[in-house]
């Protein structure tokens, strides 16, 4: 009662056979390497291939000009902040001298009165 009959040997060799057929049709069906369609499918590769290479190295000069514009930002930036801190050094020498000046000026004003005081006591 068994629905299915087994392949015999020879129904299974042609099976076999009539596959490989197929393969090979469909191989045989490729084009060669030298169909126009194919060469056009190569230079579009290529030029998609150049294209990519373009873009990345566009990106490339762009990160290099980005990283140039930064590098010359932060140089001006610490170059003012070096400047303020030269102002900032020269004006506190500027006050230390002149500190220095009134403290020698009042130094020779306190000695002058007490010279004064001693010569009248004399």
């Amino acid at each position: 009662m068994s629905g299915t009959r087994e392949k015999g040997f020879n129904e299974r060799l042609n099976a076999a056979a009539e596959a490989r057929k197929v393969q090979l049709d469909k191989f045989r069906a490729k084009p060669g390497p030298d169909d126009p369609a194919v060469v056009e499918r190569q230079a579009a590769r290529r030029a998609a291939v150049i294209a990519r290479d373009v873009r990345a190295a566009e990106r490339k000069i762009a990160k290099a000009q980005l990283a140039a514009k930064e590098a010359e930002r932060y140089a001006a930036e610490q170059a003012e902040k070096a400047m303020q801190e030269a102002d900032a050094l020269q004006k506190a020498a500027d006050q230390a001298a002149r500190d220095v000046t009134s403290l020698t000026e009042q130094k020779a004003a306190r000695d002058a009165r007490y010279a004064a005081r001693k010569a009248r006591q004399r």
